[in-house]
C-alpha cells in the first residue's frame, strides 16, 4: 500500500501542475508574446551560425575599437548625465534662485529633441563653415584653421556632448522625485550638526537618491546604445553602427547577429549593474508628517552660477536647435514641400499610427492576461517579450527581417510547387516588416503603462463582472477598458512619438524608395543639405513636445507643503 502521506500528497500535485498548464486566455497570451518575442530569439538563433571569416577579420580590425569606443561614449554619457541631471536637480529641488520656477520644468524640454537632429544642428553651427566659426574668424581676422583652435564636433567628444545634452532629463526627473521624497527630518540634522549645503547633498542627500539616478544614468546609457544616426554622423565605431556595417556592407547576417548579441551582453550588463546598485537600497519615511523640505536661499555669485548652470543644459540642448530649426524652416520652406515632405510626413503619421494601435492593443491583451493569473509560463514570455525597448533597434531589425525573410521564402516555394506562380517577398522590405519591428521595439511602453494602468483598478471589478455571468473579454471590454482610457491614451501617444523619431528600425526595414521624417532628415543631413530638411526635423521635435508637456504637467508635481515659486 502507498504510504499515506505520499496519498495525501498526491492532489497537492496535480494542483501544481494543473497551475502550469495555461488556460485558454493564458495560452492567447503565451502565442501572442512569443510573436512579439521572435526577433529577439531569431538574433540570438541566428548568433548560433558559424561566421569564422568576418569574426576572424573583425578580430584582426575594428573589434577592440568597437569595443573601447562603446565603453567610452556609454562612460561618458553616464558621467555627464549624472553631472547635470543631478546637480540641476539639487538645485531646483532645494535651493532658491531667480528663474527656478521656470527651470523646474524647461529642463525636461531636451527631451524632445532626438539626439541625431541635434548631432545635424551642432554640426551644422560649429563646423568650420558653420556660423560660429565663420563669425570668428571675421571677429580676429583669422584666415584658415591654421590661424586658430576649435574643438571638432564630429568626434567622441561630440557625440558624448551631444548624447547627454538630450538624455540628461532621465536623471533630472528621476533625481528630482528621489530628492522631493527625503525626509525633512533627516536634513534637518545634518543642518543642527554643522553641515553645509554642499555636504548635506554629498554626505545625506546624494546616498539617499543613489538607486534613482543609477535607473536614470542606466536609461540614458541603453538609450546611447541604441542611437545610429549620432554615431554614424560623427564617425565613431560603435557596436550598433558596426552591427549595421558588417550586415549591409560585408553582407554576412550570422556576423552581424554575433556582433549584436556581443552588444546585448552590454545592455544585460547595464541592466545587471543598475540592479545591485539598488540592491538591498531601502529606505522608509520615519514620520507621516508632509513639511516644507529646508531650502538655501543662494545669492550674488552663487545665484548667478546656478542660474548659468540651469540654463545652459536648456539653450543647449533645446532652444538653440529649436530656433535653427525654425529659421530654416521659414527659408527652405517651398524646396522642402517640392522634396515630398508632405508624402513623408504621412508615411511617418500613418506608420506611427498604426504602431501604437497594434502595439495598445497588443499590450493590453498581455496586461489582461497577466492579471488574469495565466500561470508562470506565459507570465515569463510575456516578460521576456517586453524587454525589447532594451535591444537596440539595430539588434532587432536583424531579428524581424530573418524569420520574414524566412516566411516568404517558404510561401514561395509552396505557391510554386502548387500552383507554379512565384509570390516573391511579401512581407520582408514592406510597410509589415517596419511595424512589426516598432512592435517588438516598443511593445514594452503600452504593456508597462497598461499594466500600470489595470493595477489601479481594484480586483473586487472582476469578481463582480465574473459574479454577473461575463466572460474575460467582456469584462475587459465593459469594465475595465472604460476605467484605463487615460493609460490607454497615454500608452499609445508614448508609442507614437517613439516611432515618429526611430530611425535605425526605419532606415533597415524600410522598402527601397520609402521614407519616414527620419530617414528624410537623416539622408539630408548625410549629404550635407540639413537646412533643406530642417521642416521635417521640426515636425519631429514638436511631436516629441506632446509627450514631454505631459510629462511635465504630471510628473514635477512639488512635494506636499513646498512652494514651488520661481521667486529667489
Amino acid at each position: 500500500m502507498p504510504h499515506p502521506a505520499a496519498v495525501a500528497d498526491r492532489p497537492a500535485t496535480r494542483y501544481q501542475l494543473s497551475r502550469l498548464i495555461p488556460d485558454r486566455w493564458g495560452i492567447m497570451t503565451l502565442v501572442i508574446a512569443l510573436f512579439v518575442a521572435t526577433p529577439l530569439i531569431a538574433v540570438a538563433t541566428i548568433a548560433l551560425t558559424p561566421a569564422p571569416d568576418i569574426w576572424r577579420h573583425l578580430y584582426n580590425t575594428v573589434l577592440f575599437g568597437y569595443v573601447e569606443q562603446t565603453v567610452t561614449l556609454i562612460g561618458g554619457i553616464g558621467l555627464g548625465t549624472f553631472i547635470i541631471g543631478t546637480g540641476t536637480a539639487w538645485l531646483v529641488t532645494m535651493c532658491r534662485f531667480p528663474g527656478r520656477g521656470l527651470f523646474n520644468w524647461a529642463l525636461v524640454l531636451p527631451l524632445a529633441v532626438p539626439t541625431y537632429i541635434l548631432a545635424f544642428v551642432f554640426t551644422d553651427q560649429l563646423e568650420y563653415a558653420g556660423a560660429v566659426q565663420g563669425t570668428l574668424r571675421e571677429i580676429f581676422g583669422w584666415r584658415n584653421r591654421q590661424d586658430y583652435w576649435f574643438p571638432e564636433i564630429r568626434s567622441m567628444g561630440g557625440a558624448v556632448t551631444v548624447m547627454t545634452l538630450v538624455l540628461y532629463p532621465y536623471v533630472y526627473l528621476l533625481a528630482r522625485a528621489a530628492f522631493l521624497e527625503q525626509s525633512v527630518c533627516v536634513l534637518e540634522v545634518s543642518r543642527t550638526l554643522g553641515k553645509t549645503a554642499w555636504q548635506s547633498f554629498w554626505n545625506i542627500a546624494l546616498p539617499l537618491a543613489r538607486p534613482a539616478i543609477v535607473v536614470g544614468m542606466t536609461l540614458a546609457m541603453m538609450e546611447a546604445l541604441n542611437d545610429f544616426g549620432t554615431v554614424d554622423f560623427f564617425g565613431v565605431r560603435t557596436f550598433t553602427a558596426g552591427v549595421y556595417d558588417v550586415w549591409l556592407n560585408m553582407d554576412s547576417i550570422s556576423g552581424a547577429a554575433q556582433l549584436a548579441s556581443v552588444l546585448m551582453i552590454f545592455v544585460i550588463v547595464l541592466v545587471v549593474l543598475e540592479r545591485m546598485a539598488r540592491r538591498g537600497q531601502r529606505y522608509h519615511h520615519t514620520s507621516t508628517k508632509i513639511q516644507a523640505l529646508p531650502s538655501y536661499r543662494l545669492r550674488g555669485i552663487k545665484a548667478a552660477l546656478a542660474i548659468v548652470f540651469c540654463a545652459l543644459p536648456v539653450l543647449l540642448g533645446f532652444v538653440l536647435p529649436a530656433s535653427v530649426l525654425v529659421s530654416y524652416a521659414v527659408v527652405f520652406f517651398d524646396v522642402t514641400l517640392q522634396a515630398n515632405y508632405l508624402t513623408i510626413t504621412l508615411n511617418s503619421l500613418s506608420l506611427s499610427l498604426g504602431a501604437a494601435v497594434i502595439a495598445v492593443a497588443i499590450g493590453l491583451i498581455l496586461a489582461y492576461g497577466l492579471r488574469m493569473g495565466s500561470g508562470p509560463l506565459p507570465r515569463a514570455a510575456v516578460r521576456f517579450a517586453s524587454i525589447g525597448y532594451a535591444v537596440p533597434g539595430a539588434v532587432l531589425a536583424i531579428g524581424v527581417i530573418v524569420p520574414m525573410a524566412g516566411l516568404d521564402n517558404a510561401i514561395d516555394a509552396f505557391s510554386d510547387r502548387v500552383f507554379g506562380v512565384s509570390t516573391g517577398l511579401l512581407f520582408s522590405g514592406t510597410v509589415i516588416a517596419i511595424l512589426y519591428g516598432y512592435l517588438a521595439r516598443f511593445l514594452a511602453l503600452s504593456f508597462g503603462t497598461l499594466e500600470a494602468g489595470l493595477g489601479k483598478v481594484s480586483r473586487n471589478m472582476d469578481g463582480a463582472a465574473r459574479t454577473l455571468g461575463a466572460s474575460p473579454f467582456q469584462a475587459m471590454s465593459r469594465v475595465h477598458f472604460p476605467l484605463i482610457r487615460t493609460s490607454l491614451l497615454t500608452a499609445g501617444l508614448l508609442v507614437f512619438v517613439d516611432c515618429m523619431k526611430e530611425l535605425p528600425i526605419t532606415i533597415i526595414l524600410r522598402p527601397f524608395g520609402y521614407d519616414t521624417l527620419a530617414t528624410f532628415v537623416f539622408q539630408y543631413a548625410s549629404d550635407e543639405l540639413f537646412e533643406e530638411s530642417a521642416l521635417g526635423a521640426l515636425t519631429i521635435v514638436v511631436a516629441g513636445l506632446i509627450p514631454v508637456v505631459i510629462l511635465a504637467l504630471t510628473t514635477l508635481r512639488t512635494r506636499p507643503g513646498h512652494a514651488s515659486g520661481g521667486r529667489a
